[in-house]
């Protein structure tokens, strides 16, 4: 049988045409690998790029209730699958990236770099937030899994969460009423979040720059970050931590494929030039059978995964 045309439902339509007018951009099967810190994965069938919030709004309104929406940030902490996405893939971008100071509070967009929100703290003498130059990500995606690193979380020092749900309406949210727990919130995925409000306090810069050097050495002597990897790949269970568990059942520099668990650091996987993100997460798999096996544990995927398997349609 032969394959169909990008774009091209088993019916001949294509997902494009259903999808409300936009002043953003629309690109049908549109590569998704060079976007990822893996350098993996199959195209989306579209992907939406908004030209503000309220094209953001207008898509949702209009867009058909069958379609799966998906959005992604920097993909630092992302494998997408060799089959590629369905529906349509959201990537908020220049209209979403804005940091403002107001005092002790530092307002940031959805698609801010967690470094550069760090930045932007310290240089207003605002200490509290260093943590985030530790955090290979946007806000986006922080306020998503909760992320943290170096005895803080994004929890801590949250005011409020901005959102859009399903149909296009605005919402601000309370931490209380998020359900933030250790890399997780109850945040129904549907949910997508356009911003934050950040709580911080007046420091010393010079103090501040030192906390933050201090991190970014930390990182850089512990971690592949010259790699392809996709960051930590599994939340640490209640009173273990993972990248021991993972040394400890013999998976340093465990391969599958061009995939290859890190020697520097057990918790990252790493593209080693020719993997696919089948052999990516087949290893991480494996990981996590091994882990069963010798310590009783299961270990909870911390990368996000989407897509589908290669050979799998994505327009069916």
């Amino acid at each position: 049988m032969n394959a169909a045309a990008p774009g091209t439902r088993p019916d001949g339509g294509r997902l494009i045409e259903r999808l409300p007018p936009l002043r953003g951009r629309l690109t049908e099967n549109a590569p998704l690998a060079g976007v990822t810190w893996f350098r993996v994965g199959g195209p989306a069938e579209v992907m939406f790029k908004p030209e503000d919030l309220d094209d953001l709004a207008d898509f949702l309104a209009g867009c058909p209730a069958d379609v799966p929406i998906t959005v992604i940030g920097v993909a630092s902490n992302l494998l997408v699958r060799d089959g590629g996405v369905r529906g349509v893939v959201i990537r908020l971008g220049r209209a979403f990236v804005d940091i403002a100071v107001d005092g002790g509070t530092v307002t940031a967009g959805a698609a801010a770099l967690d470094v550069n929100v760090a930045r932007t703290a310290r240089n207003a003498g605002l200490t509290g937030l260093e943590f985030l130059v530790g955090i290979p990500g946007t806000i986006g995606g922080a306020l998503r899994m909760n992320a943290g690193a170096y005895g803080s979380e994004i929890k801590d020092v949250l005011v409020e969460a901005r959102a859009i749900d399903r149909a296009g309406k605005p919402l601000t949210l309370a931490p209380e009423a998020m359900g933030l727990s250790y890399r997780h919130t109850d945040v129904p995925e549907d949910v997508i979040f356009t911003g934050a409000v950040l709580r911080a306090g007046p420091g010393e810069k010079d103090k501040i720059a030192a906390r933050m050097a201090e991190i970014g050495e930390a990182r850089g002597s512990t971690q592949p970050v010259r790699a392809r990897t996709g960051g930590s790949t599994f939340a640490n269970p209640p009173g273990h931590k993972a990248w021991e568990l993972i040394d400890k059942a013999g998976c340093r520099g465990l391969r599958v494929g061009g995939a290859q668990v890190s020697e520097m650091h057990c918790n990252f996987l790493i593209n080693t030039g020719d993997a696919t993100a089948g052999d990516l997460e087949t290893l991480g798999e494996t990981v996590r059978d091994r882990v069963r096996e010798a310590h009783g544990i299961e270990l909870r995927w911390e990368i996000r995964r989407i897509g589908e398997p290669a050979g799998e349609a994505r327009h069916g």
